[in-house]
């Protein structure tokens, strides 16, 4: 089930990076008493009562036609529009001023469950004066203080009242869900597109229950799939990225559905930096991925061309030696064929589970052709291995001290587990652990 979003919002200077530096627990937002610092939404992952959420700031909203103060509300519409519950900021040493009625009239059409919350209140005489926030109609307010953090548990107990029970529906552990992610522009409608157009292929639409996006359900040769809608923000009115900037909550909403996700190239563009960090959220996140080189009917494509480009992938994104590269246009239906059968090896190498005596001879046998290694003058001793999890596959190293595996060392027996078992498209994880 993917994390609740919410974002906090406000006219600009009430204390909402503050807020959100308190509730992430460190300082990511950049805080001063200037207006429209925060211009651009920022995010980060929070905690309340075993409830882990994305947590939103977002740029003030202001009153005006400049171009900065118009990309800032949109910014925060964009926020609102991806939120399941907001936290409505006001500053409780000034009242009630028109900003604040403006952004009133925004979130009640919003339709989303909102939360007041009243900063700096700094001390209890000042409470009498929240009274009157309960003209807004948006139910309690909270006083609450940022930079003395008080207040905040009782303001972030209703805001967890508003997030989903955990969905009981059953799915079918044999179906394989896979995402696509990439910058703007990359191909991701198209590619879903041809996909949905191939033959011998069953199609069907099925809304999720507390999604905003459409699934697709997917039958190629009798495996079934489910395509994870990311084709990027839809336009609702004035809702719309004013920026060449990439969706990074809808992204990180459909990485944490997904067994694969599809990092999505731009052949003819190259690979720019945006590429890189949106695929480092799939790797961080330990899912399976699958490198899609989009638009390849653009390149004089032979097979020096290929290997030429694969070299330069490989080049950028050293961290993903694990994942494969397929090359194809989804406009000309190029390659297309090759997709599916690499998706789903990606898949059962994240599900992949090795039984305990075959795992510790694969690493008896590397120890054996590259001793351990030896730290001011105490040698590493490896006692056994066993699979941990699967998703990603995750391995517990039983050692005589952790603090001597080394990372090369960690690195050399992921090697060895690659070479013996495969784990095609899947980062695995290997913990050292002492022995007790």
């Amino acid at each position: 089930m993917r994390k609740s979003v919410v974002a906090i919002v406000g006219r600009p200077n009430v204390g909402k990076s503050t807020i959100f530096n308190r509730l992430v627990g460190e300082r990511i937002s950049i805080v001063e008493d200037i207006p429209g610092v925060t211009r651009d939404r920022i995010y980060a992952q929070a905690e309340w009562l075993n409830h882990t959420f994305n947590l939103i700031d977002t740029g003030g909203i202001e009153i005006g036609d400049e171009p900065l103060l118009l990309k800032m509300r949109h910014q925060a519409e964009i926020a609102i529009d991806e939120a399941d519950v907001i936290i409505f900021l006001l500053n409780g040493k000034e009242g009630i001023t028109a900003a604040d009625e403006e952004v009133t009239k925004l979130l009640f059409k919003s339709n989303k469950p909102v939360v007041l919350g009243i900063n700096k209140i700094d001390n209890p005489e000042m409470r009498d004066t929240i009274y009157e926030y309960y003209s807004l109609g948006f139910g309690e307010p909270f006083p609450i203080s940022g930079s003395h953090g008080l207040g905040l548990g009782d303001m972030l107990d209703q805001v967890v009242s508003y997030f989903p029970q955990k969905e009981m529906a059953e799915e079918n552990e044999d179906t394989i869900y896979f995402s696509l992610i990439g910058r703007p522009n990359v191909g991701k409608s198209s590619l879903v597109n041809a996909l949905l157009n191939e033959e011998r292929v069953i199609v069907s639409d099925i809304e999720g229950t507390t999604r905003d996006a459409i699934d697709t359900n997917l039958t190629v040769d009798s495996q079934d799939f489910v395509i994870i809608d990311t084709a990027g923000m839809r336009k609702r009115g004035k809702v719309y990225e004013t920026t060449e900037k990439y969706s990074v909550l809808r992204a990180l909403k459909a990485i944490e559905r997904s067994d694969v996700v599809l990092v999505l190239i731009d052949a003819e563009t190259g690979i720019i930096e945006q590429d890189k960090k949106i695929a480092g959220y799939a790797h961080q996140a330990g899912r399976a991925i699958v490198i899609v080189v989009n638009k390849w009917d653009t390149i004089e494509s032979d097979e020096k061309a290929m290997k030429k480009f694969e070299d330069k992938v490989r080049a950028h994104f050293q961290y993903l030696d694990y994942a494969p590269i397929v090359f194809l246009s989804a406009m000309t239906k190029k390659r297309l064929h090759t997709l599916i059968p690499v998706i789903k090896i990606a898949s059962e190498s994240h599900a992949k589970r090795i039984q305990t005596n075959v795992l510790n001879d694969v690493i008896m046998d590397a120890i054996a052709m590259n001793p351990t290694p030896t730290v001011k003058g105490k040698r590493l001793k490896v006692l056994y291995a066993t699979q941990v999890a699967v998703k990603p596959p995750s391995f517990a190293v039983f050692v005589n001290d952790p603090e001597l595996m080394h990372f090369s060392y960690n690195r050399f027996l992921e090697n060895k587990i690659r070479d013996a078992f495969g784990f095609i498209g899947t980062p695995i994880k290997i913990f050292a652990r002492r022995r007790q």
